[in-house]
This record gives structure tokens, C-alpha cells and sequence, in this order.
């Protein structure tokens, strides 16, 4: 077959679009955030939608997923993980547009996110406050915090949300809003303390109004030392 007969029978195959859309969780001592962009552009104008665009034709799709939540929060320097590819053919109003997802876990105490570009607004905001979104972006959603609970039951990422030093009640708040469940109290404090994880510090809470509560710090040369010898943080 020669080349322009080729180009023909392909062509069809080149005429819809890559997107990326961002799911960055975020925490904020007592829920689990979500940030989220307020649509000034057709379609869902108006509507809250995860940040998100069109890849440009010269642009790698990682690259891609840096520059355009840059471009509506402001937000530089996120690791984002790629999560998956959503292909439904419906599921772009104006035509055939297919996206991956990336997905970032962050302190948002050390972001502060600005809306630009065609976004009126930037974000955080609880599971419980988001309702409808522009989109299938509630699907991307939900299959984005899947992963992350899955995540965080076998890896210490979470502690990347708390401040450099915390309470184990800022721990245990933390893990029971991202997993959306209780832990008895007692048993969370002796299967976290026994990993060996914690480096306790000789300080307490101040300005507050209860008993002061010590300090913890997690030890990451102690963490990848026990992973090299096989430990498994699960939760």
C-alpha cells in the first residue's frame, strides 16, 4: 500500500483530541481536599471541573499535565502520577476527546493556588462539598481516591500532608479522613508506633487548650534502611 493511500486510511484515526486532567488531594487537619477549578470556558461554563486541557500537538502528555496546572492554579513543582487513560465516546460534548489522568498528593499549607487562564476560580474544597462536575470528571475522581487508598494503606505517603512535626492524633485524623473510616485509638497508636517509623522528639503541642500532646517526626533513612530488609507499611 502506498503512503498517500495509507494517510487516507488512517486519517480518520488523527482527527480527535488528548487531554490531561488533575487530581491533587491536598489536607487540611481535619478533611481530605480536593482542588478544583471553577470553568470560565465552553463547555460546563461555570462548572467545577478538576484542572484540566488539551494536550498541544507538540507537547509530550507528562510535560503536558506540568504546564496546564501551572497554567489554571499556579501551582509549580507537583509530582503528579499518571493514573489512567478515560476514553468514553461521549464523553466530550464537542467531540471526540480522550484523557489521562494524573494524580498528586500534597501539603496544601505550602501551595497556594491561583486561578488563570480561562479559570474564574482555584480551589480546595471537601468530598462533601463537591456536587456535580463538568465532565465524567466526579468518574476520574473516584478512581483517582481508589488509588489513593490503596496507596496509602501499604506506603507512608500520607505523612507528606502533615507538617514536619505532629501529634499522633494528627496522624490518626489524617489516615481516618483519606480512608473514610473510625480506628480505635488505642490500637492505631501501638500499630503505628511498632513499625518504628516515628522518631519521638522531646517537644509538645503549644497555645493549645488541652493536655499537650508530643511531637513525632517520621524517620525516612529509618523507613528505606526496614524496607531494604523487607518491612511493609500497611495500615
Amino acid at each position: 500500500m502506498s503512503l498517500e493511500l495509507e494517510r487516507e486510511r488512517l486519517s480518520a484515526f488523527f482527527q480527535f483530541g488528548q487531554s490531561v486532567d488533575c487530581v491533587v488531594f491536598g489536607f487540611d487537619g481535619v478533611s481530605l481536599q480536593i482542588l478544583v477549578i471553577e470553568r470560565g470556558a465552553e463547555p460546563f461554563y461555570g462548572a467545577e471541573a478538576l484542572p484540566g486541557d488539551l494536550v498541544r500537538i507538540d507537547e509530550d502528555i507528562d510535560k503536558a499535565a506540568t504546564r496546564i496546572l501551572h497554567d489554571l492554579t499556579g501551582l509549580d513543582n507537583v509530582f503528579l502520577d499518571q493514573l489512567k487513560t478515560f476514553g468514553r465516546v461521549d464523553r466530550h460534548p464537542m467531540g471526540r476527546v480522550v484523557t489521562t489522568a494524573f494524580y498528586s498528593l500534597i501539603n496544601q499549607t505550602k501551595y497556594n493556588p491561583r486561578p488563570a487562564s480561562w479559570a474564574v476560580k482555584a480551589r480546595w474544597k471537601s468530598l462533601a462539598e463537591l456536587h456535580e462536575m463538568a465532565f465524567d470528571h466526579r468518574e476520574l475522581l473516584e478512581t483517582a481516591l481508589d488509588a489513593l487508598q490503596s496507596q496509602v494503606r501499604q506506603q507512608p505517603i500520607g505523612f507528606e500532608l502533615l507538617p514536619e512535626e505532629f501529634t499522633l492524633t494528627q496522624i490518626q485524623n489524617l489516615y481516618e479522613a483519606v480512608l473514610n473510616t473510625q480506628f480505635d485509638k488505642a490500637n492505631f497508636r501501638k500499630k503505628i508506633l511498632s513499625m518504628g517509623v516515628l522518631k519521638p522528639l522531646d517537644k509538645t503541642e503549644k497555645a493549645v487548650r488541652h493536655r499537650p500532646a508530643r511531637l513525632y517526626q517520621f524517620d525516612t533513612q529509618r523507613y528505606h534502611s526496614l524496607s531494604k530488609q523487607g518491612f511493609l507499611f500497611e495500615l
